[in-house]
């Protein structure tokens, strides 16, 4: 395996929800050059299946890309928090549902390329209705789409997030197979 050694590291940027450090490192050629990372917390992503079989899906504008998505619920994981916990909380804030049960499906990092970012993927049933809280949710609508249909929502490019179409290829496979 081709490791790369860290030969210095300085921060450049702490902010309210990550950091930037820039690495100088010594490449499996024994060259030097440098890696641009960002430091941020875990997180979560959430397949809700209501009793119905519908998938519950929030729209929400994100400024990074200048557009609306279509995306599965999802949030970072807050300090002191298990991931568990995170689920049912982010599930309150974006969709106004909380799981009976939780199941985890795996995880994958979000962009190893240049961060740290590791998202663990959950199945939430059993949903009841809460009440929405979360001080961020008025640009939040919540989608419901039929498990039937998220094929063809994927193959359409409907879908533009990474997190939620790995996610949602993980849940079509764990229904195979489970």
């Amino acid at each position: 395996m081709a490791e790369e050694k860290t030969l210095s590291s300085r921060q450049v940027f702490n902010g309210g929800h990550l950091r930037l450090r820039i690495d100088t490192v010594r490449t499996a050629d024994g060259g030097e050059s440098t890696r641009e990372i960002i430091e941020v917390g875990d997180a979560v992503v959430v397949i809700a299946v209501d009793d119905d079989e519908n998938i519950l899906l929030v729209r929400q504008y994100r400024k990074a890309v200048e557009m609306e998505l279509l995306e599965l619920p999802a949030g970072s994981i807050d300090p002191g928090e298990d991931a568990d916990t995170a689920v049912r909380r982010e599930m309150q804030e974006e969709t106004g549902y909380l799981p009976g049960k939780v199941e985890r499906l795996g995880g994958f990092y979000s962009t190893p390329g240049f961060c740290t970012e590791y998202l663990y993927l959950y199945l939430a049933t059993e949903l009841t209705s809460s009440q929405l809280h979360a001080e961020d949710t008025a640009g939040i609508s919540l989608v419901r789409m039929p498990v039937s249909e998220i094929s063809s929502l994927l193959t359409s490019g409907k879908i533009k997030d990474a997190k939620s179409i790995a996610g949602l290829h993980m849940y079509l496979e764990h229904r195979k197979t489970g």
